[in-house]
């Protein structure tokens, strides 16, 4: 079977989820393209997600996937907090706000009371960042005839995931923008681009295998089909449209085409590439204080929430791949049917030379 087959799509795009970018909205516009839309759940609560599922069912008949964290929840270490905090210290001076003194909503890993929630719904596709769930709930999962993706950032990871149960493997390239979804290393050095990452599981990984990271235009998607990829998933393209959340500081962000991306952990505690800013630049991008994952992230939301008030993405996770030629301001239905008619041109006029 195909992999349009497996997902049960028309075109073999994917969107990447995006939390805090998006919602029900953008996963419905790609969806009427033939593409696989996305809902990010890892920051919802149970309730939220139901209605995200709810909202998108309403709107499309169409398969979605539901993508989730699969991180090791750390014990709380009030220590490393307070080390973060007194880091931070001076930030909070000059934009006069107070530390928090709740940890308020941590992005919570997929876990038996996600699976209740979703047992009903029998999701079409669901995807794990940070590798797999335990095996009885990824048997359960797999029981209503879902179909599971995961993310590897190298060969090792992708073995892995191949053997312990994934059907279709997310490539996921150093180009890539968010969270990297490494989880057998934490060795930075080890992260290799989309290209690279491609080259060495085409002809050691049977399960197809899904391209992410630096894939903005149609040229882009036929060189990364070229080196084995069946499908592509794109996240950055799809930050301008008109179903997107992001922020006008995010979107502002993202048209200067001066800015560059770097990868950091001061956002969440895990390494994600985003837009270089302020409290980036001031941490030296990764940061030996950051908290462990997700405990960085309470201490800059004040930080951020005063910052963004005064139209400022100083103090914002500005996620964003590498490569943002591809971003346009339209309806992601309409991206997503363009590129395809761009892609599908593009390989004819291969054939025909």
């Amino acid at each position: 079977m195909s992999i349009t087959e497996v997902l049960g799509i028309d075109i073999p795009l994917l969107q990447s989820p995006m939390a805090g970018a998006q919602d029900w909205r953008l996963a419905v516009a790609v969806a009427r393209a033939g593409g696989l839309g996305a809902i990010p759940c890892g920051m919802l609560g149970p309730e939220q997600i139901e209605e995200q599922i709810r909202a998108f069912r309403e709107h499309s008949n169409a398969n979605y996937n539901l993508n989730f964290f699969c991180h090791n929840m750390p014990e709380l270490n009030e220590e490393s907090l307070q080390k973060w905090q007194n880091r931070l210290t001076t930030h909070y001076q000059a934009l006069n706000v107070a530390p928090p003194e709740t940890l308020g909503t941590l992005r919570r890993p997929f876990d038996q009371t996600i699976a209740n929630i979703l047992a009903p719904y029998q999701p079409p596709v669901i995807s794990f960042h940070f590798g797999l769930p335990s095996a009885a709930l990824l048997q359960q999962v797999k029981s209503w005839g879902t179909v599971v993706l995961s993310s590897a950032t190298t060969l090792e990871e992708a073995l892995y995931l191949e053997k312990h149960g994934a059907d279709a493997i997310i490539a996921q390239g150093l180009e890539a923008g968010g969270h990297r979804g490494m989880f057998l290393n934490e060795d930075l050095s080890k992260q290799i681009t989309t290209t690279e990452l491609l080259s060495q599981c085409k002809n050691r990984v049977s399960k197809p295998i899904i391209a992410a990271g630096g894939i903005a235009s149609a040229s882009d998607i036929l060189q990364v089909m070229d080196l084995g990829a069946e499908a592509v998933q794109l996240g950055t393209n799809y930050l301008l449209c008109d179903e997107s959340n992001s922020s006008q500081v995010h979107r502002e962000a993202i048209l200067d085409s001066k800015r560059t991306t770097a990868l950091t952990n001061v956002f969440s505690g895990r390494p994600a590439r985003g837009i270089s800013n302020k409290l980036m630049q001031a941490l030296n991008n990764l940061s030996d204080d950051a908290p462990e994952f997700p405990y960085a992230t309470p201490a800059v939301a004040p930080l951020r929430t005063k910052a963004e008030a005064n139209q400022s993405g100083d103090y914002s996770p500005l996620w964003s791949g590498s490569n943002r030629s591809g971003c346009r301001a339209v309806s992601a239905t309409t991206l997503s049917r363009e590129l395809w008619n761009e892609v599908l041109a593009l390989k004819q006029d291969h054939h025909n030379r």
